[in-house]
């Protein structure tokens, strides 16, 4: 058969999370042909050598701000409200350089950690967040933040039918557009920061396009005590009560998520992502419960602002405040299994997204995926692999990375973005927002 690439002699972690070693993996065109040991190839474009590296599916961050990317650092020990007294007013100031760099260097950090795909929840100049995208290699789902309520800077806000147009505007432009690389979604930065006509107008567009709608859920005690306070009821009931909670709802954080709140996520179909380290300075989010119910559950980062984009970072907290929490409650080490938490972070994340052609290494999905540098002493020897990729393994140690059988790093190296110039323009932009 013939293959554009062919990687030899490698350890491959399979879409059932199951290892293999001594595999090799053909790829053609965009895709992933074949996979198993001994490959026969009548030809190959290019050839490489997989020993000592494990080959995995790309990591999947089903929940980011790439225009936050020059908040980091910001906002660790700071008092509540973060959002209205720090993040709100950063936003609310970018302009398009800004945000431009701000994606690129989000691009840049993504790719040198292993994520290969993410969902931006939206913002503003978004064109440049997609062009950013489009460059990089990456695989992304944007969307517009709309916010129709007062209470937010001028810059934050549009009424309900300019809000829906710019996210209409959004989509004609970029939707299925970078070699079907880009999507774009609707979205509602949350729900008492939206009218219920802009939440309806808001559901009734993604399903006349056919794609979802990114928010920011259950994130905050007060969110849910308010939302009981103006509708009498929770969150995931108030959308239900509006006829629009379904499965296009991608449902970001669901920390405080209630019992009768998980049936309905679980009988309307809705996805939810998790942000470990973000939602862990509010609350613990229910993931048995929820992946008990079969909802789909993904990993996402929450964006720079809140301890970078190293999905990795956020698979050990995840582990630790689930363990901490409900597996030491019932005396159960195991509440969420490593093969589990890879899972969440890889296809758990392509199935939030609505994006099942990826998130697995198997035949017939796209060619996404990573390498991991095994040859050093934080992850060989091991007695279980699967354990020290949640364990040990962290953002440095991916070597290589590819999105729809292209290369964007190989031996660390970044291909598709020059890396000193976004550092350099990242930092002389930093210095100007820091002295004004």
């Amino acid at each position: 058969m013939n293959y554009d690439v062919l990687i030899q002699n490698a350890t491959v972690l399979d879409a059932d999370m199951q290892l293999h070693t001594g595999w090799d993996i053909g790829i053609s065109g965009q895709k992933i042909a074949a996979l198993g040991p001994d490959l026969a190839a009548d030809a190959a474009v290019q050839l490489v050598d997989g020993s000592g590296k494990l080959y995995m599916p790309g990591l999947i961050d089903g929940h980011t701000h790439t225009c936050q990317q020059l908040l980091r650092g910001r906002i660790l020990d700071e008092l509540p409200m973060i959002w209205t007294r720090i993040m709100l007013p950063f936003e609310s100031g970018l302009d398009r350089e800004t945000v431009q760099v701000s994606a690129q260097l989000a691009c840049l950090e993504m790719i040198k950690s292993g994520t290969t795909a993410f969902a931006d929840a939206g913002g503003r100049f978004m064109d440049e967040v997609a062009q950013a995208v489009a460059d990089s290699g990456l695989r992304a789902d944007l969307t517009c933040s709309t916010i129709d309520q007062p209470g937010v800077p001028a810059t934050m806000r549009a009424d309900a039918q300019q809000a829906l147009q710019n996210n209409r505007q959004l989509f004609a432009r970029w939707h299925q557009k970078a070699q079907g690389r880009l999507t774009v979604s609707f979205s509602l930065r949350t729900l008492l920061s939206c009218s219920p006509q802009l939440i309806a107008g808001t559901f009734a567009a993604a399903e006349e396009l056919g794609t979802s709608v990114h928010v920011h859920m259950n994130e905050y005690p007060g969110e849910v005590n308010a939302c009981l306070e103006k509708y009498k009821l929770r969150p995931m009931a108030y959308l239900e009560s509006l006829g629009v909670l379904g499965s296009r709802l991608l449902a970001a954080h669901c920390i405080f998520v209630s019992d009768s709140e998980i049936s309905l996520m679980a009988a309307r179909g809705v996805r939810a992502v998790h942000c470990p380290f973000s939602n862990s300075g509010k609350g613990v989010p229910p993931a048995p419960r929820l992946l008990e119910q079969g909802i789909p559950v993904g990993l996402g980062t929450d964006g720079a602002a809140h301890g970078g984009l190293s999905l990795w970072n956020e698979m050990k907290i995840l582990r630790s405040v689930q363990n901490a929490v409900n597996g030491a409650a019932t005396a159960d080490p195991a509440i969420l299994p490593a093969a589990t938490i890879l899972h969440m972070a890889t296809a758990g994340s392509a199935a939030a997204l609505g994006r099942r052609h990826i998130g697995r290494l198997a035949p017939g999905y796209q060619a996404d995926l990573i390498a991991i540098d095994l040859c050093q002493p934080h992850i060989l020897p091991t007695a279980d692999l699967v354990h020290t990729l949640v364990e040990t393994v962290t953002a440095a140690d991916v070597c290589d990375s590819m999105v729809a059988g292209r290369w964007l790093m190989r031996d660390r190296q970044v291909k598709t973005i020059d890396e000193k110039a976004v550092l350099r323009r990242a930092a002389d932009l930093h210095k100007r927002l820091i002295c004004n």
